[in-house]
């Protein structure tokens, strides 16, 4: 009698950081200007900061979240951790 002891193959773990930077991203690109990619990250009061820029200058302070979300983006899913989530690092 043969026994086969079957190793399955690691999975890889994911802690959901890289749908959180997916999702930050594209908060920041489309919804910059009313702070929501930092609502989303947690930070309420640079939020309220943001959303008080982009009412007072008509959209324009969307860009800062529109470069926000670009930075998140082109952030491998560790620098995001470490510099966001970790370190909590609220403007760019």
């Amino acid at each position: 009698m043969e026994v086969h002891s079957e190793n399955p193959q690691p999975q890889p773990q994911s802690s959901g950081n890289s749908d959180k930077k997916m999702i930050a991203g594209i908060l920041g690109i489309l919804l910059g200007g009313l702070g929501v990619h930092k609502f989303y990250l947690g930070y309420t009061q640079t939020g309220i900061i943001q959303l008080i820029i982009g009412v007072l200058t008509c959209g324009i302070g969307g860009i800062i979240g529109l470069i926000e979300g670009i930075i998140y983006l082109t952030k491998s899913d560790e620098e995001f951790e470490e510099t966001y989530v970790v370190n909590q690092k609220q403007w760019f």
